[in-house]
């Protein structure tokens, strides 16, 4: 392992321990990597930026799981990208041509279960965010869904900057407990998920 591969996974243990300034540092090496990726296999600039969003959580979510011994982080990252956007892909075929009455008729258990499965868990991620405390909502939303650095959202709140890393730091951490209040468990290392409902 490379001395900045090995850094790397430091960062990302560092993250799993709820350190905001270790997400901050993966999110701004790995988001245009991801944002490429998305951008290139699904042509569309809105869905690549929903499965950035998806594989960010992800990796909050699964990133005790990584090991090093198995690939680079860059590469464990890439082929997360790119299994959420063929999933992204298989879905948007199944319902090109057909109304959702008829797609639910065609759709064979395996195709149907793994529609539920992701309606479910952006339901429940919008679920999770929406019960969050205020402060820590906007400090999570602005951070990482409009992008905006903590010192941005410090002078433009007028708090100061440690505040706004807390909140971070504690939303994340909150997001992470709700999800897996509504059964989202961590994934196994064969990529199956594990849903308790």
């Amino acid at each position: 392992m490379s001395s900045q591969d090995e850094e790397l996974s430091k960062t990302l243990r560092a993250m799993c321990e709820g350190s905001t300034e270790a997400f901050d540092l993966i999110y701004a090496q790995y988001a245009p990597l991801v944002m490429q990726i998305a951008s290139r296999m699904l042509m569309d600039r809105m869905e690549a930026e929903d499965i950035c969003h998806d594989v960010f959580l992800e990796v909050l979510r699964r990133g005790d799981q990584y090991d090093p011994s198995r690939g680079s982080l860059t590469s464990w990252i890439a082929v997360m990208t790119r299994s959420r956007c063929l999933d992204r892909m298989r879905v948007r075929n199944r319902w090109k041509h057909a109304d959702h009455a008829e797609e639910d008729h065609m759709m064979s258990p395996e195709q149907t279960e793994e529609l539920v499965i992701h309606r479910l868990q952006r339901q429940d991620l919008h679920g999770s965010l929406e019960a969050l405390p205020s402060e820590q909502l906007q400090a999570v939303v602005s951070s990482y869904f409009k992008q905006q650095t903590q010192r941005q959202m410090s002078e433009s709140w007028n708090v100061p900057l440690g505040t706004v890393k807390s909140w971070v730091r504690y939303g994340l951490n909150n997001l992470r407990k709700q999800m897996e209040k509504r059964g989202w468990a961590n994934e196994p290392d064969n990529g199956a998920k594990e849903v308790h409902r």
